[in-house]
């Protein structure tokens, strides 16, 4: 009997034991469930998901990897505590990296692209549900670089955003900063649809920067 190809399931995009268990422990991790310096208990996740300690600890050394979770001797797996100079730090090679992603991508941007971004735009701002801002935030970003064609410059960008993801809620929801990321959104869409690389690259590290001073200003245990 020939094997019709169509009815063959791609088993490759099926999320594995250790995607889920990751997935789980980073939103855990974003929404402020799982708070700074704060352990994760393998065998409490082996639990929780009726696994084996194996895939918990891939998913832990994938979050490592991700600067999410650091490993302790006696102490196993706990939450990084990042510091106020690190968050500027990480801020500031985002807006490096994501800038330059923009320059590359805008020549050969396209109506479809403009039209992906403005749904995206559009979501964000109607949104109401505080866990879906970072990743409307992040889906608005990424498809203004993906014409870039630099997978892997795309790549790096989305590990640093995912680092930030619990810092970027703290600064969308005490500082008004869900209306003011909305107005720069559609300000820099427009700068792409006009073509102008340089400056759209450049108003994209101002909005990335202001954003960083707000956080600091709003962030909770600021030190003055």
């Amino acid at each position: 009997m020939p094997l019709n190809i169509d009815q063959i399931p791609n088993l490759g995009k099926a999320p594995s034991t250790s995607d889920v268990i990751l997935k789980f422990i980073r939103d855990s991790i974003a929404d402020g469930s799982l708070d700074e310096g704060e352990p994760i208990r393998q065998d409490d996740v082996a639990r929780l998901f009726n696994v084996s300690k194996i895939p918990v600890r891939e998913a832990l050394k994938r979050l490592e990897a991700e600067g999410l979770v650091e490993f302790h001797r006696n102490k196993g797996a706990i939450v990084t505590t990042v510091s106020e100079p690190e968050i500027v730090q990480i801020f500031e090679v985002r807006a490096i990296l994501e800038s330059n992603a923009l320059k590359l991508s805008i020549p050969f941007m396209t109506e479809k692209t403009f039209e992906k971004a403005q749904a995206y735009c559009d979501a964000f701002a109607q949104e109401a549900d505080v866990a879906r801002w970072s990743e409307l935030n992040w889906q608005f970003h990424s498809c203004l670089y993906e014409d870039a064609q630099r997978p892997y410059l795309v790549s790096t960008i989305r590990s640093i955003n995912d680092r930030l993801e619990r810092y970027l809620r703290i600064q969308l929801t005490l500082s008004r900063g869900l209306e003011t990321a909305d107005r720069e959104h559609r300000e820099l869409l427009a700068l792409c649809k006009a073509g102008d690389a340089e400056k759209a690259a450049d108003f994209l590290t101002a909005h990335m920067m202001r954003a960083c001073q707000s956080l600091m200003h709003h962030l909770p245990g600021r030190r003055t």
